[in-house]
């Protein structure tokens, strides 16, 4: 007879992860089964978020960050230096070492949390039954009153450019470089993209942007869009829309290897030579292997599984969330996720607002935005009205020499409930997070602006954004609202 647990989790990613340890709180049995592990055989939990995506490549961003800092921007403070150097491998080192100790900490969290950890490859299989595949190729069968699908996400590939050793990789490969390329090529301008291509940008890297879309990052505030292109470009970035990789070929022998780059744009076809190519073009959902034919549980036509609003698939007791879902992949809203099922499971009617969540793009400046944009709204024909107030502004932002951006807030034209914030500028993942829970608890812009905001402070951006809606900016010429 099998094993049974209350609540099975698959995936141990910001989605399992929180889901199981949710589900332990509530007093059910839980057990987390995770796939991947590090070249000592051991589990690796946290998932892509953890391991080789959203904390690893912050730690470079901010790494990269200070010494572009220190070469650019101290002398303006009367700070100076004789010389300056990065030690790369050292920069990779720091990283690694964050990334193990967050990985540990989950798992400390599953002990503390009395969460059991099994590894292996999971398959779902009929009658709420999972079957683990361990490194050796033995399997185990366990039974649960409840599944929780939570197996993420892989990098896209695409067959114009095949990943080859260190020379064409995807996100995973950007971020274990022990050196800085001269010469960077990077298939894709999203979120990823930017992010690895100012890295080594800072660090020196020549770097260049090909970008299918004749848009750039289409999912932002148009005019926000426009602003961080330019800011982008400015900083060294070569941002080509409208370029199609049509095939790629790797050259040489050991460091003098090279990867030629055809593309074409509207005005013909072109080659590019690089030292390094990272491929970000998205991801895709973790759902190969993953489904008996008879487990219940569909596919849609992208290989998303199938849920309903409340993260319910079309099998009885059996959930999915995350990445291997529909809507945004963000670890955030993963994690929320998971918490919003293990809570239905033990009874409880929570819900994700999923109109309200925040999207970060973490160069710097950072951009970050949540809500409504004002194409979607011009779209759907809601009439509006927008407030912005700019960093230069900002007495805080002029201390701290950080006065690129600006922050923009959109209401309804007749109620003036605030339906999107859009920001560019210092610490935008984190300002942008004020307006999230202004929105989720339904207020105005006028209640922004009656709230009282600590100066100096990069707050207060927001807070003459909100004034701004009304036409009541202190700090700012206003301009007559009226409605769009």
């Amino acid at each position: 007879m099998s094993e049974k647990y209350e609540v099975i989790v698959i995936g141990a990613g910001p989605a399992g992860y929180v889901a199981a340890i949710r589900c332990a709180q509530l007093g059910m049995k839980t057990v987390c089964i995770e796939k991947w592990v590090d070249d000592k055989g051991s589990v690796k939990l946290g998932g892509t978020c953890l391991n080789t995506g959203c904390i690893p490549s912050k730690a470079l961003l901010d790494s990269s960050y200070k010494y572009l800092e220190a070469k650019e921007d101290f002398d303006v403070h009367g700070i100076s230096h004789s010389s300056l150097q990065i030690d790369v491998k050292k920069m990779v080192a720091r990283k690694d070492k964050i990334v193990q100790q967050l990985t540990g900490g989950v798992a400390g969290l599953f002990k503390a949390n009395g969460v059991s950890s099994i590894e292996g490859a999971a398959r779902l299989l009929a009658n709420k039954q999972v079957e683990v595949s361990n490194a050796a190729g033995e399997k185990t069968v366990y039974d649960a009153d409840k599944i929780i699908i939570a197996a993420g996400s892989v990098p896209v590939n695409i067959p114009s450019a095949p990943l080859l050793d260190d020379v064409v990789v995807d996100s995973t490969g950007a971020l274990a470089f022990t050196s800085v390329p001269k010469r960077l090529g990077v298939i894709g301008a999203g979120v990823i993209g930017l992010e690895l291509g100012s890295v080594w940008s800072r660090l020196g890297a020549q770097v260049t942007v090909l970008e299918a879309l004749d848009e750039f990052l289409p999912a932002a505030d148009a005019g926000i869009a426009k602003d961080a292109k330019k800011v982008l470009q400015k900083q060294g970035l070569d941002i080509r829309l409208g370029t199609r990789v049509t095939g790629t070929e790797v050259k040489g022998k050991g460091r003098s290897r090279e990867v030629t780059v055809e593309y074409s744009d509207a005005k013909g076809t072109h080659s590019e030579v690089f030292d390094k190519l990272i491929v970000c073009v998205g991801r895709r959902p973790l759902s190969e292997h993953l489904l008996a034919p008879d487990c219940g549980v569909n596919l849609d036509e992208r290989g998303f599984i199938f849920v309903n609003e409340q993260c319910a698939t079309d099998a009885r007791d059996i959930y999915a969330v995350g990445d291997v879902v529909r809507g945004p992949m963000l670890a955030h809203k993963g994690s929320e996720e998971g918490v919003m099922v293990a809570e239905r499971i033990a009874g409880k009617k929570t819900q994700i607002n999923y109109d309200n969540i925040p999207a970060v793009i973490y160069t710097h400046p950072e951009i970050a935005w949540v809500g409504k944009t004002e194409q979607e709204l011009k779209a759907a024909g809601i009439e509006y009205k927008v407030g912005s107030f700019p960093f230069a502004a900002s007495g805080r932002a002029l201390a701290a020499n950080e006065t690129t951006g600006m922050v923009k807030i959109i209401a309804a034209a007749d109620t003036d409930r605030v339906l999107g914030c859009h920001i560019i500028g210092p610490s935008a993942a984190d300002l942008v997070q004020q307006v999230v829970i202004a929105i989720e608890f339904g207020a105005s812009s006028e209640d922004l602006a009656l709230t009282v905001f600590s100066h100096p402070t990069l707050s207060e951006a927001v807070h003459e954004a909100a004034l701004a809606v009304g036409g009541h900016a202190i700090h700012i010429a206003n301009r007559k609202p009226r409605k769009k």
